[in-house]
């Protein structure tokens, strides 16, 4: 019998099963490109969407919990790293503390990407109400200097979510404002947000940085897997 690959397990804090197939959908092309699969858990607990501060904090136990569970049933040890999937990375903190896995969230990794070399960025988003903890996580990262700023849709974000077409075209127009900013990069802040961000990269609107594929090349670094160009 053929031993599995290394896998990723990558951790919604969203509890919400479509996003965690969504997510792993993106990511799973960037890894498999580096000889990793991947399988994706939900948070069981929760909203669907993480718009606020409190329920980005709240979730956090949810996502140690549901990681916690998976990996003691790994009687393999598949698992080669683990990857939080909100863009305020819940849960990854306490993760790195208890596991002796790589764990990256999607903030951690974006941010990385986006201020390689000292380069200027900023986010786009649809929740208002995560802008300061967006804005601390940059300075937790150690990138602040390098920061422009969050610029907002404008219409909920919970709306947007139930209309594809609406969300691309109000995003769109706050990587337009964030790039007047001054950005010379910008990160699509939520991994919800994940296929508009694919979307917006292919309209060549300024350089997107994508939260998922930004994880799996942190993760192949941190890993040492070889990687290939993946679509």
């Amino acid at each position: 019998m053929t031993p599995s690959a290394p896998t990723v397990l990558l951790v919604n804090p969203n509890s919400n099963r479509d996003t965690t197939l969504m997510m792993t959908d993106l990511i799973r092309p960037r890894l498999a490109a580096a000889g990793l699969e991947v399988e994706g858990v939900t948070a069981e607990h929760g909203p669907r969407m993480l718009v606020d501060p409190e329920a980005l904090a709240a979730s956090a136990p949810h996502v140690v919990d549901v990681v916690r569970r998976r990996l003691e049933a790994d009687d393999d040890g598949q698992f080669a790293a683990v990857v939080v999937a909100a863009i305020g990375d819940p849960g990854r903190d306490q993760l790195e503390k208890v596991l002796d896995l790589p764990v990256v969230g999607i903030g951690q990794a974006s941010i990385a990407e986006a201020a390689r070399g000292g380069r200027r960025f900023g986010m786009a988003t649809s929740t208002p109400l995560l802008v300061d903890s967006l804005t601390s996580l940059v300075g937790r990262y150690g990138a602040a200097d390098a920061f422009t700023g969050v610029r907002l849709t404008e219409s909920d974000p919970l709306v947007l979510a139930a209309d594809p077409e609406r969300q691309l075209q109000e995003l769109a127009e706050a990587v337009r404002v964030s790039i007047a900013d001054g950005a010379e990069a910008v990160i699509i802040a939520g991994g919800p947000l994940g296929e508009t961000a694919r979307r917006l990269a292919a309209l060549d609107l300024a350089p997107i940085i994508e939260t998922l594929p930004s994880a799996a090349a942190f993760l192949v670094d941190v890993l040492g897997a070889p990687s290939s160009s993946a679509s």
